[in-house]
């Protein structure tokens, strides 16, 4: 059931996500699609919910609510990230909105982006730690904690892997002019109809008659 829910939890996040893009861009009723976007903290207090009930009503802990902790960190830690680049990539291809700055190809502001990102990772893992902490409390010494404490292991492991990642540009960092340029699939997909290869203007296709 644990899983089950984590996963409709998941599902539930990107539909809620695509409706509130779509109430504000498409049908441009701003205030709906703010409370639709609201909405979707909802999810994981449901999933908080039913973790806390499904222990308390004495179920041993296991992998399961290991999963759901390090899922409601991993919401609370990069779900406005995810929120916020997904508006700005919808409002570029559907609102003639700015396009949103891509990952630095090289140089300090390479390192200064993968020291963001092991911060946004960081920030994520420490949070399901104290979450599974929380859930070893709640358990109490009686309960078998083994599965909720190798999960904290792994959140470590998390940190300590964007860590050395963000060290390694620190250390070597490439250059930005060595860097190819090369347009994510993203990229290509949400780029607006009049940027695309092959497309043409008003303009081009009056130079091109005769």
């Amino acid at each position: 059931m644990i899983v089950t829910l984590i996963i409709a939890c998941e599902v539930g996040f990107w539909l809620l996500l695509a409706a509130g893009l779509a109430l504000r861009y498409l049908a441009k009723m701003r205030r709906t699609s703010v409370a639709v976007l609201l909405c979707e903290p909802l999810l994981e207090v449901v999933l908080l919910v039913v973790t806390a009930v499904d222990l308390k009503n004495g179920a041993q802990p296991d992998w399961k609510h290991g999963l759901a902790a390090v899922y409601l960190g991993f919401s609370a830690g990069m779900g406005h990230y995810l929120v916020t680049r997904a508006d700005a990539w919808v409002a570029y291809r559907f609102a003639g909105g700015p396009k949103p700055a891509k990952a630095p190809r090289g140089g300090s502001a390479r390192t200064a982006y993968e020291w963001k990102m092991a911060g946004r990772f960081t920030v994520a893992a420490l949070l399901a730690i104290a979450l599974l902490q929380a859930a070893i409390w709640y358990v109490g010494g009686d309960g078998g904690t083994d599965s909720l404490r190798m999960w904290q292991q792994r959140m470590l492991l998390v940190i300590g892997i964007n860590v050395i990642i963000a060290l390694s540009y620190t250390l070597f960092p490439k250059k930005a002019d060595q860097a190819r340029s090369r347009p994510s699939l993203l990229d290509r997909l949400l780029k607006p109809p009049s940027e695309r290869a092959g497309s043409h203007t008003d303009k081009d296709r009056t130079l091109t008659k005769g």
